[in-house]
């Protein structure tokens, strides 16, 4: 396995990917390719103690920024560094690609660099989202990559996080939901009760509607919907537990008994925080593609770098498009694609 991170993308590039990925490399043997402006890279390379690691570098004379816009990103930069990871992919020299940078640049140059499984229409980006009465965590997606959606695709997410949950979260039979604004079947606008009448007539383990709350309740494994309202959703829970956290310090703080009883609770606070962090799970992954892409977050530190590198590693021992492509062909034989 080999994989092509993104030097240069990021808040806090080169030096935050390819802390990460010396990491990897020396931690997990994972073979790199940093693909970045040389003498950056090369600086940051040389703090890491690197020599003997399975780590090279790639020349890219471009960056696209995060403010650009996507389309003219895509047309002007055609020497960027998430551009120049996806060809290294496309020609075989690489297996997956991991960037923090600019994820609508990273989505459409991975869907048109790489391509698409075949018989996938759209790939999607999927996250493990926390749970609290499971062992494991749920699989919410799109959260992003599409904004306007048909049935199909949202049948198409569900096959990817069925494999998802199950392959890789070790879920034996994922139970599958489709996010709408009530539990009941007459709930729902005409995306959601298309998507669930083709659900209910596959050979998934679906379970129907359910709603924002069970995304993070353990009462479903697999959550799909559009991009728009997953992106919506997802945002406004990072939010909330921003809040809770915020609230929760200022009440720590008040006074010197609950500051005595937050020092002899520091253990389950570090547990909490460690089961909230975005950097436990790298980042997000784009389903769909001939070849694995993670987009990590912005501000991801090298821990979360090194486990977005990881995540890519595992997706490709475990074969998981072949496991794609066969739950799309069984749908296709139910007629229901």
């Amino acid at each position: 396995m080999i994989v092509a991170v993104d030097a240069m993308g990021g808040d806090y590039a080169p030096a935050n990917p390819v802390a990460g990925a010396v990491k990897a490399a020396r931690e997990e043997g994972i073979e790199i390719i940093l693909v970045g402006d040389e003498n950056a890279v090369s600086t940051e390379l040389e703090k890491h103690e690197a020599d003997g690691l399975p780590i090279q570098i790639v020349h890219a004379s471009e960056v696209i920024e995060m403010r650009e816009p996507t389309l003219t990103a895509l047309r002007s930069k055609r020497d960027s560094s998430i551009r120049v990871c996806a060809r290294l992919v496309k020609d075989g020299r690489a297996h997956g690609i991991v960037t923090a940078g600019h994820t609508g640049a990273a989505m459409v140059i991975s869907k048109t660099v790489v391509g698409n499984i075949e018989g996938i229409k759209r790939p999607a980006l999927a996250i493990p989202v926390p749970t609290p009465r499971s062992t494991h965590p749920a699989v919410f997606l799109d959260i992003g990559a599409n904004v306007t959606c048909r049935s199909v695709h949202l049948v198409q997410f569900a096959i990817m996080g069925n494999v998802f949950a199950r392959d890789i979260l070790k879920v034996a039979e994922p139970r599958i939901g489709v996010l709408s604004n009530g539990e009941e079947a007459t709930k729902g606008n005409e995306l959601v009760r298309k998507t669930v009448d083709r659900l209910s007539r596959s050979n998934l383990n679906f379970i129907g509607h359910v709603e924002g709350r069970d995304l993070f309740n353990g009462n479903c494994d697999v959550i799909v919907t559009d991009g728009f309202t997953g992106n919506a959703v997802l945002k406004a829970a990072e939010g909330i537990a921003e809040l809770a956290f915020s609230i929760l310090k200022e009440e720590v703080l008040s006074n010197w008994v609950t500051k005595l009883a937050a020092l002899m609770m520091r253990r389950s606070f570090k547990r909490l925080r460690d089961k909230l962090d975005y950097a436990e799970y790298g980042g997000a992954l784009l389903f769909g593609l001939k070849d694995i892409c993670v987009i990590c977050h912005g501000r991801s530190n090298p821990k979360a770098i090194q486990n977005a590198i990881r995540t890519a590693s595992e997706f490709f021992d475990l074969n998981i498009n072949k496991e794609i492509q066969k739950g799309i062909q069984e749908l296709q034989q139910q007629n229901i694609m």
